[in-house]
């Protein structure tokens, strides 16, 4: 059995989703055949920063913590929690293209693209970037 910590909105926001980015999710979601997926909210090392966001369908695994955001479960693994809690994702759709965007609070500094990030206390290993 997997176990989750989910969390009250309401007092201890993991993540927040914009309208927009609500809108796209649950389209999204509602292709897949499995009720079980949630958007998975990640962080990995990388991007010309030092860390880089990542956003997958995928089932809640132990120790993740589970938000519902407007009827949207999100999953955060624990130690992406750390990097990207009270961050808002958003979709944009601009001139330069379109995707999920995160704002991030714990962000001292971000790339051109928005993808890529660095917080005060970690800042991973930067590689090339390939904004456009």
């Amino acid at each position: 059995m997997v176990t989750t910590t989910e969390v009250d909105i309401q007092t201890k926001p993991i993540v927040t989703l914009t309208a927009k980015a609500s809108e796209m999710v649950r389209d999204i979601l509602a292709k897949q055949e499995d009720e079980k997926l949630a958007l998975r909210v990640y962080v990995a090392g990388g991007g010309c920063s030092g860390l880089q966001y990542g956003m997958a369908l995928d089932e809640a695994m132990e120790d993740d913590s589970l938000v519902t955001y407007e009827g949207i479960r999100v999953v955060v693994d624990p130690e992406s929690l750390r990097f990207i809690e009270g961050a808002e994702i958003d979709y944009v759709d601009s001139l330069m293209g379109a995707g999920f965007t995160v704002n991030n609070p714990n962000a001292v500094s971000s790339c051109g693209c928005g993808h890529s990030f660095r917080t005060a206390d970690e800042s991973g290993s930067a590689h090339s970037c390939n904004c456009h």
